[in-house]
C-alpha cells in the first residue's frame, strides 16, 4: 500500500509508462498530445504516469509497455556488470517501480531480474559503505538507486557507530576496600 504522504513514491509514482489503449476513451484527448480530438481511439499508445496508467490496468482499459529500464537492453548491461549500471541518475526508483510494475506487466523474468540486479550490486555496496570516508562521497554513490542509497547509508553509519563502539571508554570504575583488614588470632 502506498503511502500517501511519502514523496519518494508520490516521486516513484510519476514516472512515465508507455500503455496501449484497449478501449476508445472520449474526453481525455488532453492526454494524448498527438490528437486534435477530445478522445483517445482504440490501440493509441500514448505515455502516462505510473499512478493513472496503474488504475487503466486494473480496470482492463490499458495494457502497460515493459519500460526500457526492465528491457533486453539493460537485462545485458546488469549481466554484463552490474555495479557499473548507472541507476542513481536514470531510473532513481529502480526496484520500487520494477517491483509495482511486475504484476501488471505479467513478464516472469522480471522479478529474478530484479533480485538479480540487487544481489549483485549489494555486495558491493555493502564493501565500500564500510571502508567510505565520511566527509567525501565516494564517485559510486551517484550510480546508486534511491533504495540502495538508503541502505548504503544505514551501513556506513552502523559502521561509523561500531567503530564508535570499538574505541571506547570504558570507565572501568575502581572498587575500594571497605572495612579493615581482618587479623587472623593465633592463640
Amino acid at each position: 500500500m502506498p503511502d500517501y504522504y511519502d514523496i519518494s513514491d508520490i516521486l516513484m509514482e510519476d514516472e512515465a509508462v508507455s500503455v496501449v489503449f484497449h478501449v476508445g476513451a472520449n474526453g481525455v484527448g488532453l492526454l494524448d498530445p498527438g490528437t486534435e480530438t477530445n478522445s483517445v481511439e482504440k490501440g493509441a499508445k500514448i505515455d502516462l504516469p505510473f499512478w493513472l496508467a496503474h488504475e487503466l490496468c486494473r480496470r482492463r482499459a490499458v495494457s502497460i509497455t515493459i519500460p526500457s529500464c526492465f528491457g533486453q537492453k539493460m537485462k545485458k548491461d546488469v549481466q554484463a556488470d552490474a555495479a557499473c549500471v548507472d541507476l542513481g541518475t536514470r531510473y532513481p526508483y529502480f526496484y520500487e517501480f520494477g517491483c509495482k510494475l511486475f504484476p501488471l506487466v505479467g513478464d516472469k523474468s522480471m522479478g529474478p531480474f530484479l533480485r538479480h540486479t540487487f544481489a549483485s550490486r549489494y555486495k558491493e555496496m555493502l564493501s565500500k559503505s564500510h571502508t567510505a570516508s565520511l566527509n567525501a562521497i565516494p564517485k559510486f554513490v551517484l550510480r546508486l538507486s534511491k533504495e540502495e542509497y538508503q541502505l548504503f547509508e544505514a551501513a556506513r553509519s552502523s559502521m561509523v557507530e561500531f567503530k564508535k563502539w570499538r574505541v571506547r571508554d570504558l570507565g572501568l570504575m575502581k572498587t575500594t576496600i571497605v572495612g579493615h583488614k581482618r587479623k587472623t588470632d593465633l592463640h
